[in-house]
């Protein structure tokens, strides 16, 4: 029978310092994202997918503020995205996206801040780096901007396909659309790299560097194991008793987390003392827990 308190325990609420932290990644977030578009994305008519795209392309044809019309093109998605996503989701990608498109307007309609650089090259990576970690820190700040992520939802919900690819192909439809828009067939590839970077940086923002590697070992030598891990590579590790399916034969279960260049010494050490281990590695970008303090702000 469950204990009558666990499902009764709510999480704790979130402290002002939270709230405010919050607050910051948002304006700071933002603020990246409007100058990312004024030193390297306009004014090369970069277009990095989503409704920014769509806004940027029709910046080029008719000079109408970028931020506007992003606000302006999001109204019918963020409608349709009230009956999808309801009121919560859609209450904090509006605040990302009306503050990051002011910030643009900003920077490119009021203070005019200039182009960075004349080099296209230059302009896709660093703007894409930039943007990247403009959009990171406003989902670190629990918000979003709106656009794609919306339309791939919707297109999730009504199609059946996933999230992930209802996101790549709008951004694919809007980007490869700049060619023909621009009568640039330059333009696309730009913008496909914009898009790379960005996404890889909102990544990196959110999960930081892969530091460490999860490794799950299971072996009749875990002892010889254990000892290595704790006195060579010096190392702390939980050992879990399990059954083993491998091979069909008992053992025991090392989990423990090393770092990367760690990895080499271990390996070679568990492929003389048991050819037959059974090993499993992983990328760790955060460990939370007794012995470990978090590298991510949260």
């Amino acid at each position: 029978m469950p204990h009558p308190h666990l499902h009764s325990k709510r999480p704790a609420p979130r402290s002002v310092k939270s709230h405010v932290l919050d607050v910051m990644f948002i304006v700071a977030g933002c603020t990246l994202m409007g100058l990312a578009y004024s030193l390297f994305i306009i004014p090369h008519h970069f277009v990095p997918g989503g409704v920014s795209g769509i806004a940027i392309l029709i910046n080029s044809l008719t000079r109408l503020p970028v931020g506007a019309m992003i606000i302006v093109l999001n109204i019918p998605i963020f409608l349709l995205g009230l009956r999808t996503m309801g009121k919560g989701y859609v209450a904090g990608s509006l605040v990302g996206m009306v503050l990051s498109s002011v910030m643009i307007d900003l920077f490119h309609e009021v203070l005019k801040v200039p182009s960075a650089t004349q080099n296209e090259v230059l302009a896709s990576i660093y703007g894409g780096i930039m943007l990247g970690a403009g959009v990171g820190l406003v989902f670190r700040g629990r918000a979003s901007t709106g656009g794609s992520d919306i339309i791939g939802m919707i297109l999730s919900k009504y199609t059946g396909m996933s999230l992930g690819f209802g996101i790549m192909l709008t951004d694919f439809i809007i980007i490869s659309a700049s060619g023909f828009v621009l009568w640039n067939l330059e333009a696309p590839l730009y913008g496909y790299i914009v898009l790379f970077l960005s996404t890889k940086v909102v990544d990196l923002v959110l999960e930081g560097w892969s530091y460490s590697k999860l490794v799950i070992i299971t072996s009749t030598r875990t002892d010889e194991i254990s000892d290595f891990i704790l006195h060579t590579l010096n190392r702390s590790g939980t050992a879990l008793r399990s059954r083993s399916l491998y091979l069909n034969r008992e053992g025991e279960i090392i989990l423990t987390v090393i770092h990367r260049k760690q990895l080499t010494d271990l390996r070679e050490f568990i492929s003389d003392i048991d050819p037959e281990a059974f090993v499993i590695i992983n990328d760790t970008y955060d460990i939370l827990g007794r012995g470990f303090k978090t590298r991510l702000i949260t």
